[in-house]
């Protein structure tokens, strides 16, 4: 396997230089963590292990959401916790990966901890919180990718199981029409490639799927409704919050549908991502602008989420948020017609249910 010698200007052996004046080191993830989070987090965590010697913890909140990431997490068994709390001493270095300090879907935000540093390539506005590491690369196609090229950096073999969890983030990060890879990944791929294990990789994007997910599908595509050429689908119940983003990714393919914005309320929480294709908008400043004074977003120029946490009960302010969502989104893309056609008319629904 070739390795590349670190230099004294290398973006990890600054990194490194840092963490040496801590004892422990708190790598944290978003919330929900995503492979992109996963690989990251758990790459930081070999290359301090490895090189410092330091204890490492993995942390993100919430729990994991798609079949395929929890499959991953079955047959790769990366050193992650899922916590709903967290502390910090000031002999604890703190580093954020795949996402900003200032997000709101991360433990460090909700408990006012500053981050020592930040590994990200989400499209963000810079900082205004001090760190004294920042490596945020938008260019860049997956945060692994980064943490990546430390470990070529510093000649560590990632071995089989990171490596194809490395070589899945990216598979993740690059769907929908965020297709771009920057140089750094296409010197990265290669090398993690010959690590990687090709049928661990075909097993996690095989995961099996329950009958729940199947049902949710259908109600979501049955409540897909089309303005111009953006789309809009609320589910007004669902049993795993993966199907958001799914459909979201789903939708968007269809021939004529430009942007997209999928919710579903789960535990009391509305859960939303937005689509768009190249030429058509930013995802995020959509999402953003659909979720200003409601909640908060983030992502990338044609991937993004976001959450309104405390939906009130009842079907009323259901449909009453519902109502007041769509018509954000509209305007936010700059659609004025606010009737709706279904993406499956309902005469197509009724026919199919009497068969």
């Amino acid at each position: 396997m070739t390795q590349t010698r670190a230099s004294s200007k290398s973006k990890s052996a600054r990194f490194l230089e840092i963490l040496r004046g801590y004892s422990k080191v708190l790598v944290v993830m978003h919330d929900n963590p995503d492979p992109d989070a996963i690989a990251s987090g758990w790459g930081v965590q070999v290359l301090v292990r490895e090189k410092l010697g330091k204890p490492v913890r993995v942390v993100g909140g919430g729990a994991i959401v798609r079949a395929e990431n929890r499959h991953m997490v079955e047959l790769l068994q990366p050193p992650i916790e899922l916590l709903d709390d967290v502390s910090v001493d000031d002999d604890t270095a703190t580093i954020l990966v795949d996402c900003g300090a200032e997000a709101t879907n991360h433990l460090l935000t909700r408990h006012g901890i500053d981050p020592v540093g930040i590994i990200d390539h989400h499209t963000n506005e810079i900082t205004r919180v001090a760190t004294k590491f920042t490596d945020i690369r938008p260019d860049v196609a997956a945060s692994a990718t980064i943490v990546a090229s430390y470990l070529r950096e510093q000649g560590l073999d990632p071995g089989p199981k990171l490596a194809t969890a490395m070589l899945y983030a990216g598979r993740t990060e690059t769907r929908g029409h965020e297709t771009y890879f920057s140089p750094l990944d296409r010197e990265v791929l290669p090398w993690l490639t010959e690590s990687g294990e090709p049928g661990l990789l075909a097993e996690i994007e095989s995961a099996p799927l329950t009958q729940d997910y199947f049902a949710d599908l259908l109600l979501a595509l049955q409540s897909t409704f089309l303005y111009d050429d953006a789309a809009i689908c609320f589910l007004p119940r669902a049993d795993g919050a993966e199907i958001v983003g799914e459909v979201a990714d789903m939708l968007v393919r269809c021939v004529n549908i430009r942007r997209v914005l999928c919710g579903a309320i789960i535990k009391n929480d509305l859960l939303v991502s937005a689509r768009t294709q190249r030429g058509f908008g930013s995802a995020i400043h959509l999402l953003e602008a659909t979720l200003d004074g409601i909640g908060g977003a983030g992502g990338h120029a044609h991937r993004a989420g976001g959450k309104i946490a405390g939906v009130g009960p009842g079907a009323t302010a259901v449909e009453r948020l519902h109502e007041d969502m769509k018509n954000r989104w509209l305007t936010a893309c700059g659609v004025h017609r606010k009737r709706g056609t279904r993406l499956i008319a309902k005469r197509e629904i009724v026919e199919n249910l009497e068969r």
